[in-house]
């Protein structure tokens, strides 16, 4: 299993004076010599979940990181200067290639032994999806064909889930 924190993991020392540093793993470093203190927080994630007007749901086969091969919806990491709102729709246009338009908040998912907190709206395709660097394949799914075996986080099946009221 990946680290919850891998930047900290093997820290012993403060980054600004080089001092030893109070590491309190995964979650803070704090140096006593300079008063340097550094918290990690689980990091946002922001997906959507586009159906079109037939009620089709666009999903995505992985190419990069976890879940590479597997099925999900877009989504990815909040930037800095950004809304959650925002980033489910750039990623849907990096991942699908495809503009959206948001709708209802479907759920926020989140475990302690992971380090993001998904947030996961309901969405209108206004296009049709297309394969990109970070999709391998794309399709629209009926809600009763999708490839439930083959999701690529738990987090994707049980917002599917919450979204058809299953």
């Amino acid at each position: 299993m990946a680290s919850l924190n891998p930047a900290l993991e093997d820290v012993r020392f403060c980054p600004r004076c080089a001092q030893p540093a109070q590491v309190t793993f995964p979650r803070e470093l704090r140096c006593d010599a300079c008063g340097y203190r550094a918290l990690w927080s689980p990091e946002p994630v922001a997906a959507a979940i586009p159906r079109d007007d037939d009620g089709r749901i666009w999903l995505l086969r992985r190419t990069l990181h976890e879940g590479a091969g597997r099925w999900t919806f877009p989504g990815g990491f909040v930037e800095l200067g950004e809304s959650v709102e925002d980033a489910a729709r750039r990623e849907t246009r990096e991942e699908l290639e495809m503009e959206i338009e948001l709708g209802s908040l479907v759920g926020v998912y989140s475990r302690a032994d992971t380090r993001a907190v998904l947030v996961v709206f309901n969405a209108r395709a206004l296009g049709i999806g297309r394969e990109t660097g970070e999709a391998s394949e794309v399709r629209a799914f009926a809600p009763s064909e999708l490839p439930w075996d083959e999701m690529a986080f738990w987090s994707t099946e049980q917002a599917l889930r919450d979204a058809l009221g299953v």
